[in-house]
């Protein structure tokens, strides 16, 4: 494949002809316009013009989400691929995201449009990826094998410094791998991040002075602000820190961009704000395009929902999901750890092991599963781990649940 290229393949629908709204959005986002220009030459078209290279038409069977448009007239949807020069777009991924995908919303005709890829060529190398990864996750949570045993602070607002380090103290002595603040948990009145840090790191060091293990906690960062982020970011690492959660719909690729070049930790990434993005399914863009930019600049683990989520997401789009991050865009070592949660209580583990591929890189985030477990947190764990376990061996829950209390209550209380 030429590596001089960049290619985006859109869903596109529209009344008119496909051929010619292609051809169109090539033109309109690169060196044409409404009218012949003087100043298009053979050359300059030659050297910056983006061409069609593939249209392969859709039936309604293939492409279900999209509006039906019943009695409005003919509709016509293909997977249309259009190659940008490197030479007009560069490796800025303000430029990409300018030229290859904000403008061609815009275009006048269509009735759907949505990014579903991105190819980059090797160029794109240039940026600089996860800092730790799946295999720094790991060292760092001392987990050498099986899933990552996650957990998250409940409730997700309102606690006190104080009770959220009593949350803490008593999540670690469960057993989880990792811990974060929630999303929604940045800087707030009640409950700064310095006197969150200063609450809570005093407890994850005595447990790791009186087991061995140190669990992996994320602090919420995020703010509009680079200066400020970093800030956060510094006193987490005075602290002793070693993870930070990370809004990047909300701090945007310039922000994570000047995280990223000057981080010490390892940044979870919560995708909030996405769903604007691609809960419509005739606009937007697909996780599988949208994720490698965010892996590109430096996401070292990746929240992607998980089986059953408690929100709006199709089992089969978590899964796709679970395998884009999976999948290298330039080496093994550019992925990002899969964080699979929401709503997930261990009943979700079997499913989870047999569609993602069989794999125990991921990590496994329960929420209200592990603290609303009926004998408690510790419980709640244990129940998760048994639920892997299970999985890995290839039995059922109900027949692991037999020699396995906790997950027999967490089966009864959920399943």
């Amino acid at each position: 494949m030429n590596e001089d290229f960049i290619r985006v393949t859109y869903r596109i629908e529209c009344a008119g002809s496909i051929e010619a709204m292609a051809a169109k959005i090539a033109s309109d986002q690169s060196t044409g316009t409404f009218t012949e220009l003087p100043g298009e030459t053979d050359a300059v078209r030659k050297r910056c013009a983006a061409r069609v290279e593939t249209i392969a038409p859709l039936c309604d069977t293939e492409t279900p989400g999209f509006p039906d448009n019943e009695g409005k007239g003919p509709y016509h949807r293909a997977d249309v691929t259009i190659a940008y020069p490197l030479e007009a777009i560069g490796t800025d991924i303000a430029a990409l995201m300018t030229i290859a995908i904000g403008g061609v919303f815009a275009a006048r005709g269509l009735s759907g449009i949505r990014v579903m890829d991105i190819d980059l060529p090797q160029a794109w190398s240039c940026h600089p990826g996860p800092q730790f990864g799946i295999a720094g996750s790991r060292r760092l949570m001392g987990v050498e094998s099986g899933p990552m045993i996650a957990s998250i602070i409940k409730p997700s607002l309102g606690l006190t410094p104080e009770d959220t380090a009593a949350v803490v103290k008593t999540l670690c002595e469960a057993g989880v791998d990792f811990i974060k603040d929630d999303e929604k948990m940045m800087n707030p009145g009640y409950a700064p991040l310095t006197a969150r840090v200063d609450a809570i790191m005093p407890v994850i060091k005595a447990h790791a002075e009186r087991t061995g293990k140190q669990v992996m906690y994320a602090f919420g960062i995020s703010s509009a602000d680079p200066d400020t982020m970093m800030e956060n970011h510094d006193y987490v690492v005075k602290n002793g820190g070693n993870a930070a959660v990370v809004n990047i719909n909300s701090i945007g690729h310039g922000g994570m961009s000047f995280l990223r070049k000057r981080s010490a930790l390892c940044l979870h990434a919560h995708r909030n704000g996405w769903d604007i993005l691609t809960r419509h399914p005739a606009l937007g863009m697909e996780f599988r395009a949208y994720q490698k930019i965010w892996r590109l600049l430096g996401v070292d683990q990746f929240q992607i929902n998980g089986i059953r989520a408690k929100y709006w997401e199709p089992d089969e789009s978590f899964v796709k999901s679970f395998h884009d991050v999976m999948t290298p865009i330039f080496s093994k070592d550019d992925r990002p750890l899969p964080v699979v949660c929401s709503g997930q209580w261990g009943g979700q583990a079997v499913e989870t092991y047999e569609r993602t591929g069989r794999t125990l890189d991921l990590m496994y985030l329960g929420g209200g599963g592990i603290h609303g477990h009926p004998g408690g947190p510790a419980a709640g764990v244990r129940a998760i781990r048994q639920a892997w376990e299970a999985a890995a061996s290839g039995q059922s829950l109900e027949a692991y649940a037999a020699s396995h209390p906790d997950l027999a209550a967490s089966l009864e209380k959920w399943g």
